[in-house]
Order: C-alpha cells, then structure tokens, then sequence
C-alpha cells in the first residue's frame, strides 16, 4: 500500500500564488508516474500535471506556463507550483501515484485551494 498526504493549498488572490506538496510513504513502486489533478465542485476531476519518476512532464493545456510540476525522488515528494492563479483554478486538488508496471492507483486525500476574484 501506498499513501499520500497533500498540504499547501489555501485561499489566494487572483494572480497570486501557491505550492502544493505530496509525499508518499509505504510500499512506492520504483518506477511510477505521479501528478496531481482537480475537481471543481459539480465537475468531473481532471489532470493537471504528471511527472514520472524519469520521463517527459505533461500539463493540462489549461495550466501551460503557469504551473510547473516538480518531484524529488528521495524524499518521494512531488511538488506543484502555481503562478498566476485565476478564480477558475478553484477545486480540490488531488495527489496521484501510478504503478507504471502493475497499473495500481493511489490517490491522497485532497487539498483546497480556492483563489477570489
């Protein structure tokens, strides 16, 4: 089993800024792919960056130049900054870890991160 815990997110200006973070601990595949997604209230969740343990980074067309995620491997930990926050990056957003091999899916447990207008 794996787990993840998320922090960092809160309430922010428009074109303000936030960092989130998530580590994982347990049994962490060596080869796996993590990233965070979001799901706004009444929407469905989607992904909003991914980074694999060694590999291409990818982002939502929607976040492009304004989020860079980031990972650091030894201390299983991936990180996504947020620039330039607009009201519509409102929702909870959620850590991810994929087992690259055996296609095993964790999910932490959410954070808020609610940017005002």
């Amino acid at each position: 089993q794996v787990q993840l815990v998320e922090s960092g997110g809160g309430l922010v200006q428009a074109g303000g800024s936030l960092r989130l973070s998530c580590t994982a601990s347990g049994s962490i595949p060596g080869i796996n792919v993590m990233g965070w997604y979001r799901q706004a209230p009444g929407k469905q969740r989607d992904l909003v960056a991914y980074k694999p343990s060694s590999g291409i980074t990818g982002y939502a067309d929607s976040v492009k130049g304004r989020f860079t995620i980031s990972r650091d491997n030894a201390k299983n930990t991936v990180y996504l900054q947020m620039n330039s926050l607009k009201p519509e990056d409102t929702a909870v957003y959620y850590c991810n870890l994929i087992a690259t091999i055996t296609g095993d899916t964790y999910w932490g447990q959410g954070t808020q991160v609610t940017v005002s207008s």
